[in-house]
């Protein structure tokens, strides 16, 4: 029998849910490391060997069995040794209000299914955007930054290619293949895929020079929205960062605001890892001029601290929602009275998240998750300092949120050593399961990479990290893997 929640039976709701929230807390108190040493292949055995087509019978054996199958092997973000990527910890008011979510499941895109949901999501839509600067702004929760992006881009596309007025251009809209969308090497990958998924062709996204520290140059832009300009093509979009996904860097947004507005083109400042920045006590400057933006992409489950998922993309003219509306009889027709948020947004059935940052919102405040936010930080400074004089690391590259480039390369290794042994160090620490850290390539080299993004982890903590990662890299080199066969020459530290 397939067990539906009804009212009348809210104490089966009740002990189920209660179950499975015991067994869960049971493994977070028990958690000594960011996951296991089961083999990757184990686990797809696991999974393999279980028969979907045999049911067990009953919710409890269910939940027994996620607890067994899943919990047990997970990735715990809140373990210290979890240094990977961009996930956090999350906040517990935020858990509870998915825990909601789940039972009434409601959907977002039409008033009449969601009422007072509908209110909470715009009243938060609306706290973030002053937040931002736009004082008159409005926006939509999202899947993710890739979707926020997506969004971003198409609104700017509408725009470029809206018919002109009499007299503008010769009455004629440009062609989608004459858009041209200017980022830079370091922009998330979105940014490209956006543009295919568009329609645009490969060669509408131009990367803009960058300083030494990765950050677009506001005069390379000036120049380069010259030139295609020169070559009878139409600037649909700039975007600017706010936290490069690999340097932690963030875009001169004044100076690119200066830019654009003289040029008149659409800037969208993709903030999904530096939002947090916007309730920061002490670093809200490096967020000066995203107010003067016309979109803005906030992933609250980076540095908001919110469960996955929570997203969002701002705008400042609300009238610029309405280039990707689309109105249906049965659904939001063009008349209704209701404010059905499926006018603004790319999905149509989509869960409340904004539940989640409203509830952390109400229980702890915005000071105190810009505190969280700022702690990070603060040890991510120290962790730099740490490897800056480490005799065997090298400090890659800075930051100005919570990234650290490194590679293990102690005198006498050469540069093609310490290349080769990117990738295997990482691979080595996961089938470990006790530190987990990220690899990536930054100038041509491939490099290890750490991202702090938990605010309870102390620097001791990612110090002794960094030691374990140092032996380990260690003891591959001298058991040679990677095999050293033709990758002695070259450059020594």
């Amino acid at each position: 029998m397939l067990e539906l929640l009804t009212s009348d039976r809210s104490d089966r709701y009740r002990r189920v849910v209660r179950g499975a929230v015991d067994r869960t807390a049971d493994r977070l108190a028990a958690v000594t490391a960011p996951t296991t040493d089961t083999p990757a292949a184990v686990l797809r055995q696991r999974v393999a060997a279980v028969d979907l087509d045999r049911p067990l019978g009953s919710a409890e054996a269910a939940v027994a069995e996620v607890d067994d199958l899943f919990t047990a092997e997970a990735v715990w973000f809140h373990d210290p040794g979890y240094l990977a990527h961009l996930n956090c910890p999350v906040a517990v008011p935020a858990v509870a209000a998915e825990a909601v979510l789940a039972a009434v499941n409601p959907s977002v895109d039409t008033w009449d299914q969601s009422r007072i949901g509908t209110e909470i999501e715009r009243r938060t839509v609306r706290w973030v955007t002053d937040a931002i600067g736009f004082p008159t702004g409005d926006g939509v929760f999202t899947s993710g930054g890739t979707q926020s992006n997506l969004h971003a881009l198409l609104l700017a596309r509408q725009a470029a290619t809206a018919p002109l007025r009499a007299g503008d251009r010769a009455h004629r809209s440009p062609a989608l293949d004459d858009l041209v969308v200017f980022a830079t090497a370091s922009s998330h990958f979105s940014v490209r895929k956006s543009a295919m998924l568009l329609g645009l062709p490969e060669r509408a996204v131009v990367d803009v020079a960058a300083d030494a520290a990765g950050r677009m140059r506001p005069d390379a832009l000036a120049h380069a929205i010259a030139d295609a300009r020169r070559e009878g093509r139409t600037p649909a979009a700039v975007v600017a960062t706010a936290g490069t996904t690999d340097r932690g860097c963030i875009d001169p947004l004044e100076a690119i605001a200066d830019v654009c507005d003289l040029e008149d083109v659409w800037l969208h400042v993709d903030a999904a890892y530096g939002c947090g920045l916007l309730v920061s006590p002490t670093r809200r400057h490096l967020l000066a001029g995203i107010g003067r933006a016309r979109s803005v992409t906030a992933d609250f489950h980076k540095s908001f601290f919110q469960p996955v998922s929570s997203s969002a993309l701002l705008v400042r003219d609300p009238e610029d929602l309405r280039r990707a509306s689309w109105h249906a009889d049965y659904l939001n027709p063009e008349d209704a009275d209701e404010p059905n948020q499926v006018d603004k947004s790319l999905q149509t059935t989509r869960r409340f998240d904004a539940l989640k940052l409203w509830a952390t919102l109400r229980a702890s405040g915005a000071e105190a998750i810009g505190r969280a936010f700022d702690a990070v930080l603060d040890v991510t400074e120290r962790v730099h300092e740490h490897v800056a004089a480490h005799p065997d690391l090298v400090l890659v590259a800075p930051t100005q949120l919570s990234t650290v480039l490194f590679r293990w390369q102690p005198d006498g290794v050469s540069d093609a050593e310490a290349d080769a042994l990117v990738a295997p160090l990482r691979a080595a620490l996961l089938a470990e399961g006790r530190v987990l850290v990220a690899k990536t390539v930054i100038d041509g080299r491939p490099c290890s990479k750490l991202t702090l993004l938990n605010p309870t982890t102390s620097t001791t903590q990612v110090v002794a990290a960094l030691d374990h990662v140092v032996d380990t890299a260690a003891r591959l080199h001298a058991s040679g893997v990677p095999s050293t066969a033709g990758t002695t020459t070259g450059a020594t530290r």
